[in-house]
């Protein structure tokens, strides 16, 4: 029987836009070939090695090439380039929740509670008014955020 996994480990990726000279600590270099309509690059690229290689390697080995609108990934030390459909298809952003929901859920991960427990001190009424109101309408996203992690929304 064929079984179906998802992927869970997170990962740094960032979409290329045009404006970026460096891409995680790798410097973007235009390719030569210039776009007709626009007068820009149509290719870049980083180098991910220092070295040179070696004549029987082949010239592309430690050079990755992408275009305005790829991601470039970095998972597990590895950098690939993904097109951005393909990039959302396998992919989706951390949720991003409230700093005192993050920290709801943090300490009750500490205490080793359950997230049934969480869902349920909320319509028990034991968090302020405000958190449980955003628990209750974002009980999705606080479910997302307890099994794949999050990002503490910034303060306005």
């Amino acid at each position: 029987m064929i079984k179906v996994y998802r992927k869970t480990a997170t990962i740094k990726a960032k979409q290329f836009d045009g404006s970026q000279t460096s891409l995680f600590g790798y410097e973007v270099m235009p390719d030569s070939l210039l776009d007709a309509l626009t007068g820009e690059p149509a290719y870049y690229s980083i180098l991910i090695d220092d070295f040179e290689p070696e004549p029987d390697d082949f010239p592309d080995d430690n050079e990755v090439s992408f275009e305005i609108g790829d991601w470039i990934v970095n998972e597990a030390d590895e950098i690939k380039v993904m097109a951005d459909e393909e990039f959302k298809q396998q992919y989706a952003e951390l949720p991003v929740i409230p700093e005192n929901v993050a920290y709801i859920i943090k300490q009750a991960k500490k205490g080793d509670y359950k997230l049934g427990w969480v869902f349920n001190a909320t319509y028990l009424g034991l968090w302020r008014v405000s958190v449980g109101n955003w628990i209750r309408t974002h009980a999705d996203t606080v479910a997302r955020a307890w099994l794949d992690g999050y990002v503490v929304e910034e303060e306005k």
